[in-house]
């Protein structure tokens, strides 16, 4: 099969001026502007009115993750600060085990100035508390470090202490600190299970007015989770694509949301690129399932999707759920490496909402997987239609071409 790997990075440059680039979020989440894709046409409304777009009885999916306050900082006597940057957990591995532990958890973590870090341990107080705050490097990992985390006070759980102590890791790109508006704007009204570091930010524009109108057309949402890491983020640095390593991520899917969609014969739009993701890597988890070839731990590969040949898209979902049942798993816990570029056809999804990413971007290719060089047309609209772009910018709906 066809791997997209000499595709040159370049290709996907695009010129974005940073006042076009939102640096807050507006007022009003459904107020932003929404760009809409269809058969090579292109125009735009407010978002608030998507489901004048949508056919009766769609089948939405999104991706429920609650952003995490991952950025905690320690001062050092000598004035220094030094970053502690939570990615994912160690032990215990599970997200909603380790943020519930009222016991010494260990993560692996990006380090700030980590050069500064020479004692053993750092130290800080949780706010609000008399609780004390210690962090210990145990060894190097790829990316970061093992940091071990421990508190005084076990009547508090880490995800309390995280909430006390950290900062909202809003995108680099913003170019400035986290503010108050983050810590309820960089995040979607509907977050649950914590564990991202970055927002799935397709979904930041739905408020109770969207859903209401949309439940009146027969569409009700469902929720998958991915745990967005920090490598949503990581520049493409590499010429061609085959030399891009793509980042890792965790996944979780109830065994209702796999059975549903072996059944689904209804339009499916997908909210986000993260959720396009854990979709597709779970097709790929139930063609793996047809071929008695899935055992944990559940794992997609980078490139695994264009060597394997394609069932059809209930077929890989019934056979998930029937590999599930036989194995008495209510959630399937699950990891994707998968890059989604040109080349590569989507399975699960007939309309994607998404907003405008960064340029050589692998969220780009994403795009342009969906839609084909209509995303050039798309941009260049969005750019001189006055769009904002990244996070905090402007939604698109995109209809698969």
């Amino acid at each position: 099969m066809f791997t997209p790997g000499n595709i040159s990075i370049s290709d996907f440059e695009y010129s974005l001026p940073t006042d076009r680039i939102a640096s807050h979020p507006l007022s009003k989440r459904d107020e932003s502007k929404l760009l809409i894709y269809r058969d090579g046409e292109i125009g735009s409304d407010v978002f608030k009115n998507i489901g004048n777009y949508l056919p009766e009885g769609s089948r939405l999916v999104l991706n429920n993750t609650k952003v995490v306050s991952a950025r905690i900082i320690f001062l050092k006597e000598t004035g220094a600060t030094i970053e502690v940057f939570l990615l994912e957990p160690v032990f215990p591995a599970d997200y909603s085990v380790s943020f519930s532990s009222h016991e010494p958890v260990v993560w692996k973590c990006m380090v700030g100035n980590q050069k500064r870090w020479k004692t053993d341990t750092l130290e800080r107080t949780v706010p609000q508390t008399d609780t004390k705050l210690k962090v210990r490097k145990s060894k190097k990992v790829s990316d970061g470090f093992e940091v071990e985390f421990s508190w005084t006070n076990t009547d508090l759980c880490f995800a309390q202490v995280v909430e006390l102590c950290g900062e909202v890791p809003i995108p680099p790109y913003l170019n400035r600190q986290s503010e108050e508006v983050d810590k309820y704007r960089y995040q979607t009204i509907y977050a649950q299970p914590e564990g991202s570091v970055a927002a799935p930010t397709a979904g930041l524009h739905f408020t109770p007015e969207v859903f209401s109108n949309l439940k009146k057309l027969g569409i009700t949402p469902d929720y998958i989770t991915l745990h967005v890491g920090a490598g949503t983020f990581k520049p493409v640095k590499a010429d061609v694509i085959i030399n891009h390593e793509m980042h890792t991520e965790h996944f979780l899917a109830d065994i209702d949301l796999i059975k549903g969609m072996s059944e689904c014969d209804n339009f499916r739009v997908v909210v986000g690129t993260t959720t396009l993701r854990t979709l597709e890597s779970l097709y790929w988890l139930g063609v793996k399932a047809s071929q008695n070839q899935l055992c944990p731990p559940y794992f997609i590969s980078q490139w695994e999707p264009y060597k394997t040949e394609p069932i059809p898209f209930k077929a890989a979902f019934y056979e998930l759920w029937r590999h599930m049942e036989a194995n008495g798993l209510e959630t399937l816990m699950a990891s994707t490496q998968i890059i989604i570029a040109p080349g590569y056809n989507v399975q699960t999804a007939d309309a994607l909402v998404t907003n405008f990413h960064q340029p050589r971007s692998t969220l780009l290719l994403l795009v342009s997987a969906f839609i084909g060089e209509q995303w050039h047309d798309v941009y260049a609209y969005a750019l001189r239609n006055d769009f904002r772009f990244l996070s905090y910018g402007d939604s698109s709906l995109l209809f698969r071409s």
